[in-house]
């Protein structure tokens, strides 16, 4: 409704006092500071005044926007004031309905019915990794159709299965959060007659990816084959797999690096992709590793992975104090021509992290935090990366012993919190189950 008061007129109040607007909407002014508007009303006989905001931050013509919003509850019978702090506190109830919370809540409630009580952990690590950084803390009922498609797309083709089971988990979280009260709405990861329309069915999809990468169920007969190739580029590739580090970290690896006592691979920051020193904790299975190819005092600028003469610690190799400048690293193309001999040409040598990072996030409990640490990747968010200094050594060290173990076939794999296949096909029933 059109008012007394103009816009440069408004400006120029500073003198204490009360300046009406029309229909109740005031000015109060206090100083050239302080200035408010005020809605005054009548409520069960009773005259009331309700705050719109400050003057400038709320303007004229915002003010009067306000007002005649109150005023239209005040004709339907309600009371403004307690409509806004209704609303308020609705508003506070959804910030703590969160996707995470709908999330956790639904694990607590199926725990009871999972035969094994790792299925939990395992729902908890796949919704860490993938659907927890991207609208975790969301209001449960602000996920919608592009929110779960942003999440889905960029692994539908590099890792079908996965993403599969992501899908299934999601929806079943969305449909706890209806059933609960928490959001209303289709299920924007219903996959029949929804996303089915978005994205090509996961059973028919093969796999493509930058880095093509191993399934991680086929983990342990790819090093099982592995084991039976002979030379130093074979025991680089298996040491890069049980580190999930990347070629060129372990092809430049001297022994000056390696910690024998305390098991930590130190790659100083030169070496680093991200320009960041990265301790590796070193499981069983790579100290084996190490100690059968070191041999005497080995010089700490000595090779670990030599691509020219004799293994960099092993007998005849450099010595302590002796001239290391003439050793070569291992080149790139012996790796890929290493897996070229077994006939592995369909899979990259840097595709073994990405087998390590779904394996984590299908198999192991562990938060995305700690495995990205693992990879030695860099945290995009300035918040996270600040809450993320620490290396996480000693977490990341029973994770690494997990991979190990994985990667060693089912002979070790009883003695860690790895799935087995037993495990693997209840979770799937679970997860069939619950979408």
């Amino acid at each position: 409704m059109a008012g007394k008061l103009t816009a440069m007129g408004v400006r120029a109040l500073n003198k204490p006092g009360r300046y009406g607007d029309g229909g109740g909407l005031h000015l109060y002014v206090k100083d050239a500071a302080r200035r408010t508007w005020v809605l005054r009303y009548m409520r069960d006989g009773k005259s009331r005044d309700m705050g719109l905001g400050a003057y400038p931050a709320v303007s004229l013509a915002e003010a009067r926007e306000k007002a005649d919003a109150a005023r239209k509850l005040i004709r339907d019978g309600q009371d403004p004031q307690q409509a806004r702090a209704a609303d308020k506190a609705a508003r506070a109830v959804a910030q703590e309905r969160t996707f995470r919370a709908a999330a956790e809540a639904l694990i607590a409630d199926k725990a009871a019915g999972w035969r094994n009580p790792k299925h939990g952990a395992q729902w908890r690590a796949t919704l860490e990794a993938y659907a927890y950084p991207a609208f975790g803390d969301r209001p449960v009922e602000e996920v919608d159709t592009a929110a779960v498609l942003a999440v889905l797309r960029p692994l539908w083709t590099r890792v079908p299965e996965t993403a599969s089971r992501l899908r299934g988990r999601i929806e079943a979280v969305l449909d706890a959060a209806k059933a609960g009260g928490w959001r209303t709405g289709e299920n924007p990861a219903r996959w029949k007659g929804h996303l089915a329309m978005k994205l090509p069915p996961a059973r028919k999809v093969k796999p493509v990816e930058n880095h093509p990468a191993l399934p991680w169920k086929d983990m342990a007969a790819f090093m099982a084959r592995l084991a039976g190739e002979a030379g130093v580029g074979p025991l680089a590739l298996r040491f890069a797999i049980l580190t999930a580090a990347r070629s060129g970290e372990v092809r430049g690896m001297t022994w000056g690096e390696v910690d024998m006592e305390a098991a930590v691979w130190t790659v100083p920051a030169k070496r680093m992709k991200a320009g960041k020193l990265h301790r590796v904790p070193l499981s069983g299975s790579a100290m084996d590793l190490l100690r059968s190819v070191r041999m005497g005092d080995p010089a700490p600028g000595a090779l670990v992975f030599p691509g020219t003469g004799r293994r960099g610690g092993g007998k005849g190799g450099p010595k302590d104090g002796a001239d290391t400048s003439a050793q070569r690293p291992l080149s790139d193309m012996t790796l890929t021509m290493l897996l070229r001999r077994m006939e592995r040409s369909d899979i990259h040598v840097h595709g073994f992290r990405s087998t390590f990072r779904d394996w984590a996030a299908e198999c192991t409990p562990y938060p995305r935090d700690v495995v990205e640490k693992a990879l030695a990747h860099s945290v995009r968010d300035k918040v996270e990366a600040a809450y993320q200094r620490a290396d996480m050594l000693e977490r990341r060290r029973p994770l690494m012993e997990e991979w190990a173990a994985w990667c060693e076939g089912a002979a070790r794999r009883g003695a860690t919190g790895a799935a087995q296949p037993a495990e693997r096909g209840a979770m799937a029933e679970a997860d069939s189950s619950a979408a």
